[in-house]
């Protein structure tokens, strides 16, 4: 939804899935229309064209109750269910994902994550997230089939900037406090088809929901020089 004089930054325009348009947009996505002055956002998972709104040059994304991307290793669980806005981008060409990311931590697990996204079982997540003890911190999940999960740095801050980007052959997960120095969270090689999706999502795994503000959004054409300092 949106409210408010900044409504004009957004423009959602939303289709069944199915159509022509959508012939090569990631699986099980919507079409639609969510424009900020960084990036627009063309594709919508579960809902999440009618789960934001934009106040100020901030999108705020919400999530539900018991929310979540994630498939068990042992292949006993697989949800796939939170809110996700995104990006169609090319995969042949370079690219960068970059925004700040300020979640709201009521329950564990709850999180605000940047995807790279293919169908339900072929995504990355990177994620501010709340643990086990209560504590933030950078978060990065890779899913092939099933998905691994990995702990990294804790963040006291409230929000961080984040950034995924690639050369084509390989993508990088940084996070900064100030926007100027950049910390490596982790390496892939990028294996993913030539369409692929970027974007972002809230997550509440045993909560009843949260809303995360993501500011300051940007993606472009080009990749970092450097993949061990980010720049």
């Amino acid at each position: 939804m949106k409210t408010g004089i900044h409504a004009f930054l957004a423009l959602v325009l939303c289709a069944v899935p199915g159509t022509a348009s959508a012939q090569s947009a990631p699986a099980g996505t919507e079409a639609c229309r969510v424009e900020l002055p960084g990036i627009a956002f063309t594709r919508a998972l579960n809902g999440a064209a009618s789960r934001y709104r934009v106040d100020g040059g901030k999108l705020a994304l919400s999530s539900g109750s018991k929310t979540d991307f994630f498939r068990d290793p042992d292949g006993t669980l697989a949800i796939n269910n939170a809110p996700v806005l995104l990006a169609a981008v090319d995969n042949t060409r370079p690219f960068t994902l970059k925004g700040k990311v300020t979640p709201g931590f009521l329950k564990t697990y709850d999180a605000g994550a940047f995807y790279v996204y293919v169908r339900e079982d072929l995504w990355l997540k990177f994620a501010m997230e709340m643990d086990e003890r209560h504590k933030t911190r950078m978060v990065t999940v890779r899913t092939m089939g099933t998905s691994d999960d990995n702990n990294h740095d804790v963040v006291t801050q409230k929000g961080v900037y984040m950034k995924i980007t690639s050369d084509t052959k390989t993508i990088g997960f940084y996070y900064s406090l100030d926007d100027k120095s950049w910390q490596l969270v982790r390496l892939f090689r990028n294996e993913f088809p030539p369409s692929i999706g970027l974007g972002i999502s809230a997550q509440s795994p045993l909560g009843d929901g949260n809303s995360v503000s993501f500011e300051g959004l940007s993606l472009t054409d080009r990749a970092v020089t450097d993949f061990r300092m980010g720049l």
